[in-house]
């Protein structure tokens, strides 16, 4: 039984540097390299062909610079509001999402934009407690390999933002027909309200509650101050 336990043992051990070596290869690759797509995307894609509808994955990288300084401020006011300044987590708002969740049997996230980035680019669809486990350890790996800049550049191109729309450029071009470097203030703040939904809700045709949230997203921008990233 020694012998068959220290194999174990052994076997966990490797298995454990091995899994280390990897995700932190991948983040590292994917500070440089831009994710060519998601679980996500491909889930969603596979969903449509169920639905005989055809196969859409449209998404259209732009670079930080070339995404309108507007809608990187409209998604911090609306998602992330600490982002600059927290190390990927909130632990106010994870506090308060633990309480709702001791309250219903469905689960709700506290993300902050790393958390969201993380399972976006990293992990597969879904909401379980083993899935908050993974986002939280790859949330830590991007804030130590990459930059801020770099998780709102990556957040921005890779989010749903329709059906089978992915991506600040994407989106831009689907609703507003112009590049994501000619939003204005309330086009990104519109954009922005429907992360939560974006296969229910519409930045161009909201109902009461998305625009409430568009109104406040508006409000929340003109309080924040500069966004030096």
């Amino acid at each position: 039984m020694k012998g068959l336990g220290k194999l174990i043992w052994r076997f966990v051990k490797l298995f454990v540097i091995f899994f280390v070596g990897v995700t932190v290869f991948w983040v590292i690759f994917y500070r440089f390299i831009n994710p060519p797509v998601t679980w996500l995307m491909l889930t969603r894609g596979f969903e449509q062909k169920a639905d005989s509808k055809p196969w859409k994955i449209d998404k259209d990288w732009r670079d930080f610079d070339d995404i309108a300084d507007q809608m990187k401020r409209a998604a911090v006011a609306a998602e992330d509001a600490t982002f600059l300044e927290n190390h990927g987590f909130d632990f106010h708002a994870i506090e308060k999402a633990i309480q709702k969740n001791s309250r219903s049997r469905k689960l709700i996230g506290g993300s902050t934009i790393s958390q969201q980035t993380a399972k976006n680019v990293f992990l597969w669809p879904g909401r379980s407690w083993i899935r908050k486990g993974f986002e939280a350890y790859f949330t830590l790996l991007i804030e130590v390999f990459w930059s801020k800049r770099r998780i709102m550049e990556v957040y921005l191109n890779v989010i749903e933002m329709g059906d089978g729309i992915y991506g600040i450029q994407a989106a831009s071009q689907h609703y507003y027909h112009k590049d994501a470097s000619q939003l204005t203030k309330s086009q990104a703040a519109a954009i922005a309200s429907i992360f939560p939904l974006p296969l229910k809700w519409s930045p161009t045709n909201p109902n009461k509650r998305v625009a409430r949230k568009q109104y406040l997203i508006r409000q929340n921008m003109r309080r924040l101050g500069p966004l030096d990233f």
